[in-house]
């Protein structure tokens, strides 16, 4: 398993540098640059900042110049906020955003999981018909919909939270579930139909036979096994829940590293795009790996065919 797990992070390698040269090279064939702004700078200091950030060189020199940087894990200084790097902007802000996935994730897991289980525990029922209803409705509703609808009715009819802010602990609700009930759809999905694939294999009715209780062989023993699939769909799910958050970061007035990226591309500031386009790509990549892993102590094929 540990030669499995250096294997892959030598992967990540050539990965990672053809997502750092074509996001290098795309930033720059955009037209304008990060120091065009509604009021016009004077030639002169415009040719200063161009000369102080290096963007005066041939393209090649300043990409090479990059690749050293990056090498020894400096991502650039931040054109929009002077005296700070792109390494301690993102450090700053994906603390927020890390936390807003996370929370977004247990809410996907704790409503997904559990409703198909139930879902499948009761098939072609009124509960399967009610549960599968809603997970389907929940696909088709995105996040940029279900965001003010949460809004509107839990903060401005009722008043339990804030429209907006990032202060207390109240206020990681509703952005949370604007997150997370998305991702819970397919996850309700996914859980019912493995669930209902698995509750009759052999396994299962060895388990009954043994005097097993019912719950424990549903529960345990096939919601084990169910859980297969559910956890590699999860890989990219917790991606798309820590990069897909720029929509709710901005809705909510989160300020977290979506809303710093969605403000960078804006602003064309090469070396933010660039940094954080580079760290989801490593969370997507460390994500994979801990499915990966995860898969493996949860079914020992995959533990033999690591090996």
């Amino acid at each position: 398993m540990a030669r499995y797990i250096l294997k892959r992070f030598a992967g990540m390698v050539p990965v990672l540098l053809v997502i750092a040269t074509v996001t290098f090279f795309l930033v720059r064939f955009v037209p304008g640059g990060p120091f065009d702004q509604e009021r016009t700078l004077p030639a002169p200091v415009k040719a200063q900042l161009y000369a102080h950030y290096g963007l005066d060189k041939p393209l090649y020199a300043q990409y090479g110049r990059y690749l050293l940087n990056l090498l020894q894990g400096d991502l650039g200084p931040s054109y929009k906020y002077p005296g700070w790097s792109v390494n301690e902007l993102i450090v700053e802000r994906a603390k927020v955003s890390l936390e807003l996935g996370l929370w977004g994730l247990l809410v996907a897991v704790a409503l997904g999981v559990p409703a198909g289980a139930i879902a499948a525990a009761r098939p072609n029922t009124w509960l399967d018909h009610t549960l599968t209803g809603l997970s389907t409705l929940g696909i088709c509703v995105p996040s940029f919909v279900l965001g003010p609808l949460l809004i509107l009715f839990f903060a401005l009819k009722l008043g339990w939270f804030h429209a907006l802010g990032w202060e207390s602990a109240g206020d990681r609700i509703l952005p949370a579930l604007a997150l997370g009930l998305v991702f819970a759809a397919p996850i309700t999905r996914l859980t019912r139909a493995n669930m209902l694939e698995v509750r009759n294999q052999d396994y299962m009715r060895t388990a009954r036979a043994k005097g097993l209780s019912g719950a424990r062989v549903y529960f345990v023993h096939g919601l084990r096994n169910a859980l297969v699939p559910v956890m590699t769909y999860l890989g990219p799910t917790t991606a798309g829940l820590i990069s897909g958050s720029f929509v709710i970061e901005s809705m909510f007035n989160i300020p977290g590293l979506g809303k710093l990226f969605v403000s960078s591309a804006f602003n064309r500031e090469y070396t933010m795009i660039c940094g954080t386009v580079l760290f989801y790509a490593v969370a997507l990549l460390m994500l994979n790996l801990a499915v990966d892993v995860a898969l493996a102590l949860l079914n020992p094929r995959v533990r033999l065919e690591a090996k």
